[in-house]
């Protein structure tokens, strides 16, 4: 059997899920659920994820983006990220991945570079003792944006 005839693995749905809220890991729960779709939750703790054959928690040793680099290593074409972590978010887009944060945003190859522009020149500001602030508090609406935005992402795929 060549490789053009070998069957594709279904996409897989990563949650990069230490800062992850816990309404948005409901929500991928029921999702994964309707879906039946692999699910991985990555986190430097201990998670507690429903009784289910299709999710599953991998705990990884504390430290700095070793949860981010286990699912950058681990991600396949097709698969789609849930994370709040730019840099992240564009190593999964580079490997053909879709990546969304938890509030709904979705990352793409057109708009990533801007993110992480952003994001690095916020990091200058703070690093340099300017305040900035912190993100908006996590709102209703931002819960309803995620759970459209997963609903439109998974009703592309695959199954």
């Amino acid at each position: 059997m060549t490789d053009a005839a070998q069957p594709t693995a279904k996409p897989r749905l990563w949650v990069d899920a230490d800062a992850c809220p816990v309404v948005i890991k409901e929500i991928i729960f029921r999702a994964a659920t309707r879906k039946q779709m692999a699910t991985v939750l990555v986190a430097n703790q201990m998670l507690r994820v429903p009784p289910s054959p299709f999710i599953r928690a991998v705990q990884v040793p504390s430290g700095f983006d070793v949860a981010d680099n286990y699912i950058a290593a681990q991600v396949q074409k097709g698969d789609l990220v849930v994370t709040a972590d730019i840099p992240l978010a564009a190593q999964v887009i580079e490997r053909g991945a879709s990546a969304i944060n938890p509030r709904g945003e979705l990352y793409t190859a057109a708009n990533i570079r801007e993110s992480l522009s952003m994001r690095d020149f916020m990091e200058s500001l703070r690093s340099s003792g300017v305040q900035t602030g912190g993100p908006a508090a996590f709102s209703q609406a931002d819960r309803q944006a995620f759970a459209n935005q997963l609903d439109r992402l998974l009703a592309r795929l695959p199954g």
